[in-house]
Order: structure tokens, then sequence, then C-alpha cells
């Protein structure tokens, strides 16, 4: 070998040995398999140089384990965001980098950008990857026995669930309390459009022209309230893994929930699955459901490998990265402009439903929770769990989620 070559292999030796190693933090446990066989190996095969792990929090935890580990710079190098307030708070505290500049941005509209860009739109701090719909799985195979119809009614909606609960071969619906978080998400979320209306009621609520203590706010809670001879024997103690558990194994009927469960249960139910939006109060009456913008990825601002994580970032932005990740998790819908086309037909049931019915976001997701601690969002988890568990009433529930909001809400301290 002559001493040219030899100075040209000893000039890369350095660079072959200087693979950076990224680590993503994110709530979502349960696609842990699905980063670790589809999306990270997809990343590498042309990021060779770049080793990425993905490592997953419980999502009750994530916050506040997100929080510390920012605080004490022990976060991983890229953070998965979830939608509005709580990202904007890291961001304002100079967690987040802005990612105006970053390549493949120009892929999402303003609107795809809103959950993860600050108030006046001007920067954005995290990249949009999906959003996620909320609704009711069911068992097919239970319906049919049954000769039960996906309710389209609220009333509807309670005949089938005394008939299930009637048979006895069935838990009528799959959710329990201990986690709380699912009380509000799948419950409250889930079905509260279709009482405040949507994103006239969110706004309303957020310009202080309507308040949480009345209307469909109170009527929400009112109905959440009767679920719970509906839940099973021990929904009180029952976590949001044991809901999961019980509708896949196929020991309840209906799974109120949303979208992201959908890869999950593929994979663990044996029964066929269909899905309903959240029933609307009466015949006539406008469908809402909850489109949430859920999920966006950032950079922590302390990493060590920025570079790094730019890179995986900007192949987020990219057509492949949003049909891989569309349908290795089928219920996160890609929020690129370019349309993503998805193969499963639960996903394609629920997307659906963007044709007939209003969407919304999570009421509590933007700008109502930037206030006291527990903020609003926190303490509507308490306020629904209570409600199904009886310990406390709709209204007050409703009163203390008012006065909750209003104690530091200039809008709502008219």
């Amino acid at each position: 070998m002559s001493a040219a070559v030899v100075a040209v292999c000893a000039s890369w030796a350095p660079m072959a040995q200087a693979a950076s190693s990224l680590v993503i933090e994110s709530w979502r446990a349960d696609d842990l398999a699905i980063w670790q066989d589809k999306i990270i190996p997809a990343f590498e095969k042309t990021h060779p140089d770049i080793k990425v792990t993905f490592a997953p929090t419980a999502p009750k935890e994530y916050n506040a384990a997100l929080n510390a580990k920012l605080e004490s710079g022990t976060a991983g190098d890229i953070v998965t965001c979830r939608p509005f307030d709580a990202s904007l708070e890291q961001f304002t505290k100079g967690r987040l980098a802005p990612l105006n500049d970053l390549p493949g941005m120009n892929n999402f509209s303003a609107a795809a950008k809103l959950a993860w860009s600050t108030d006046d739109g001007k920067t954005a701090f995290c990249v949009p990857m999906a959003s996620v719909l909320h609704g009711f799985l069911y068992n097919k195979e239970a319906f049919d026995k049954l000769g039960l119809k996906e309710p389209k009614t609220e009333d509807e909606l309670f005949a089938a669930l005394d008939k299930i609960k009637k048979d006895g071969t069935y838990v009528p619906m799959a959710m329990g309390t201990a986690d709380q978080w699912e009380a509000a998400t799948t419950g409250y979320q889930n079905i509260g459009p279709n009482y405040w209306k949507g994103e006239e009621g969110r706004n309303a609520v957020i310009q202080g022209t309507q308040k949480l203590s009345e209307g469909g706010w109170l009527e929400t809670l009112r109905t959440l309230a009767k679920w719970a001879p509906y839940l099973g024997d021990g929904y009180k103690a029952q976590s949001y893994a044991d809901s999961q558990n019980i509708f896949t194994l196929g020991r309840a009927a209906i799974y109120p929930g949303g979208s992201w469960e959908i890869s999950g249960f593929n994979a663990q139910a044996t029964f066929k699955m269909g899905a309903f939006p959240p029933p609307v109060r009466k015949v006539g009456d406008t469908c809402y459901i909850s489109d949430h913008p859920d999920i966006a990825m950032g950079v922590n601002t302390k990493s060590k490998n920025q570079d790094a994580a730019k890179k995986f970032l900007t192949w987020v932005t990219t057509p492949d990265f949003a049909k891989i990740y569309a349908n290795a998790l089928p219920g996160f819908f890609s929020l690129q402009t370019a349309p993503v086309a998805v193969d499963d037909p639960l996903a394609q049931t629920f997307v659906g439903w963007r044709n007939g019915c209003k969407s919304t976001i999570r009421s509590t997701y933007q700008i109502l929770s930037r206030g006291a601690k527990p903020n609003l969002e926190d303490a509507t988890w308490g306020a629904s769990a209570n409600v199904i568990n009886g310990s406390e009433t709709p209204e007050k529930a409703a009163e203390r989620l008012q006065a909750a909001l209003a104690n530091w809400y200039k809008p709502q301290q008219k």
C-alpha cells in the first residue's frame, strides 16, 4: 500500500468512528417495536453514520419526566412534542430549538404547524408528525351476536349498552378511571365536542363568552357520569393498559378511545373490529369529532448532537417518512400537505368521518392550560374520573373547573 493511500485511510479513520448517537424521548411506549423494526432502520439505511434509540416513557409520566430531564440536562436529543401549550412552554423556556430554517418545513401548512408554533405563528419549534381522531371501537362479533348496529345517537348508544349489559357475555364498555387521563381523553374529550359544538364552544371559552360550568360543558360531565354502570366490576382500579387488554381479549364490546389504538389492537385482537364516531345527541344534529394534532418532534437545545438531530427531523419532513409512519402506525394521520394513502381499513373508517363531521381539537390544549397548577388539562383528568366514580357531582366538578380557569385567565373573570 502506498504512503498516499495509507494517509487517506488514516484521515478517514476518525470519521468512520465518529457516528452520532441520538436518543428520542416519547410517550408512545406502545410504538417501541415499530420504531425499532421499521422506522429507525429506514432512517439508518440512508444515514448509516447516525444511530437512533427510541426511549419512551409511560404516557401518564411523560410530561413530568420530560420536564425533570430537561431541567437537569439529561433529556434525549430529540423530544417528542405534545401539541400547543405544553411544548410552547418548553420553547419559551429555551429548551426546544426554533426550526423555521429546517429543510422540509415547507411541506406543512401554517394550520398543520399551528400546534407547535408561537402564538403569532412566526416561529415553529417542532416538526408536525400526525393527528389522531377520537371515537369508539367495537367488537364486530359481539355486535353481530347481540344484533346491534352502530349507534348514531346518544339514546342508541345507551340502548346498546343496556342490551350488552343485560346479556352478560361482555363488559359493555372498557374504560377505567385509575389513571384519570383516560377518563378525560377517551371520555370527556371524545364526546364533548358534540355538546359544546367543537370549535364554536372551545373558542367561546377562550374569548370568555362561555363558562365551563354551564351549557354543553356541564352536560358533557352529566353524560359521562352515566357511563359508570357500563364499565364493569373494578373499573375504579382499572388502568389504561387493563382497558386495552379487556377489549383486545374479547371481554368487552365497546372501547372508547381513538385512532391511535389501531396498530396495537390489530396486533392483539383476534376478532374483527369496527369504529363509530361519537354519537350525536339527537337525529339531525351536526356531528363533531376531535381531530387532534397529536404528535411532533423537536430538538433539545442542550443536545450535543444537534446537527444529527436536525438531519433526523429533516427526514421526518419527507414523504418517505410520512408513508412509513402512516402505515406502520395506522390511525396516526400525516400532517404533510401532500396526501398520504393509508392501507388499513379501520384507519380508513376513522379518517372518513372528516367528510361528514366538523373537526375540532381537545379543548384544554391551547391557551387554557397555561395558568395555575394543576393546569386545566390535569384538572379535567380528575374531574372526569371523579364524576364517573361518583365522588363528585357533575355540577361540582364543572364549578371547580370553571373556578380554576377564572382564577388566572382574565377573559373568564368578566
